[in-house]
């Protein structure tokens, strides 16, 4: 059970979204994790005990949105800053109708420490501008 909140300017917290299933807050799994919140699922439905849970890496992750009509080459600037970078790593979702801020794929960023992960992952939003 996945359950997606925020945390306002004013530390109130707001449940967005529970989800009884694999969700994209949980994508860094596939990554980071021993083992990843989609082999977790397997496990649970095929009655196996839950597998290791431990990340081996530190990890951050970057929404990709689709961007204005007139600013496609954002995205160009996107993928080659994710893969000139070690340790990131490239989710496409290949939707069909997008739209203009439409989630359309992440990033995952790994490091030894969550300062290197987000130091990269700074890097890859810069180059993307």
């Amino acid at each position: 059970m996945a359950v997606e909140m925020f945390l306002t300017i004013d530390d109130e917290i707001l449940v967005n979204e529970l989800a009884p299933r694999p969700h994209n807050s949980g994508h860094h799994t596939i990554e980071a994790c021993v083992t990843s919140q989609y082999e977790q699922l397997l496990r649970a439905i095929m009655g196996m005990p839950p597998g290791d849970t431990t990340a081996h890496k530190k990890s951050v992750m970057i929404n990709i949105l689709e961007p204005a009509e007139g600013n496609k080459g954002q995205l160009d600037r996107t993928f080659k800053a994710v893969l000139d970078t070690k340790d990131a790593h490239l989710h496409w979702y290949g939707k069909k109708n997008s739209k203009e801020g439409r989630k359309v794929g992440h990033i995952t960023v790994n490091g030894d420490s969550i300062s290197e992960a987000v130091s990269k992952a700074e890097a890859i939003r810069n180059h993307a501008k």
